[in-house]
Formats: structure tokens, sequence, C-alpha cells
């Protein structure tokens, strides 16, 4: 069998295609992106952070509006995550992030909860109010060992 320049310029364009598909899926899958979301960087301080991990999703009533992009200890030795936010948006000085999970045994996430004051949060501040991971192996501790006083 014989190659010709033709049919190999072909194969080769196919198989670079390929490939290049795969890289877009894998990142797609991997919630990586090649862009910043370039926008509101802010931080929140936790007791307990479960599962939580970077590029863990950033939601508003279920919308994915950013990502986790850092979780370091502060002076006290809390987990103090950083979350990279859309640009465009408007989150009021009140709001609550609470560590949240899809389904029974699922992803964590961060659950944005706006508030109702009329100032905005600005990139670099802190989201005050916060709620921690529930501790399931706690909670079946307290059910099984009877939680409550007798």
């Amino acid at each position: 069998m014989q190659s010709s320049p033709g049919r190999d310029l072909i194969v080769g364009v196919f198989v670079l295609v390929g490939i290049m598909a795969l890289a877009y899926l894998s990142l797609q899958i991997g919630s990586l992106s090649l862009q910043n979301q370039g926008g509101l960087i802010l931080f929140a301080t936790f007791d307990d952070i479960g599962g939580l991990s970077n590029r863990s999703a950033v939601r508003i009533g279920g919308v994915r509006v950013g990502r986790v992009t850092a979780i370091e200890l502060d002076q006290d030795l809390r987990p103090r995550v950083e979350l990279d936010l859309a640009a465009d948006l408007e989150l009021t000085i009140d709001t609550m992030a609470a560590i949240r999970t899809s389904g029974l045994l699922g992803d964590q996430f961060i659950a944005l909860e706006p508030g109702a004051e009329e100032e905005f949060l600005v990139s670099g501040e802190d989201v005050v109010f916060t709620e921690g991971a529930t501790n399931l192996d706690k909670l079946i501790g307290a059910v099984v060992h009877g939680g409550g006083e007798d």
C-alpha cells in the first residue's frame, strides 16, 4: 500500500482535531478554564470545610457563579477560602456563604445567599456570615449514642 501526501495530510488534520477536542473536553469536565473568571474576589472563613477543594463550584440558587481558587489557614487556624466570582455579580454585605453537598454523598460547593442590605461587597473583602460543612460522622454519632440527655 502506497502512501499519498494528500491522504497523509487529511489523516494528520483529523488526528490533530481529535486531540484538540479531547483536550477541550478534559478541561471542561475538570472545571478548568483557560481564562480567569476575571471578577470579584471574596474571602470566607469557616469552622469546618469538610471535603471542599480547589475548583469547587460557588452557586447562587443552583446557578454556578464562580469557583474556589484557594484554601488556607488563617491566624486562628480556621480555613479561609478564596472565591473567584463573576465580575458583574453584586453581593450585599450581609450575604451568607454556606458549604453544601450535591445530593447525599456528592461534591461539596459553596452556596451564596444574598442579603437585603443596600451596601455591596467589593473585591478583596470577607463574607462575614458563614456556615460550615455538616459533619455526617458527628451527626450519625450523636444519633447512635443518644445525642440528647435522658
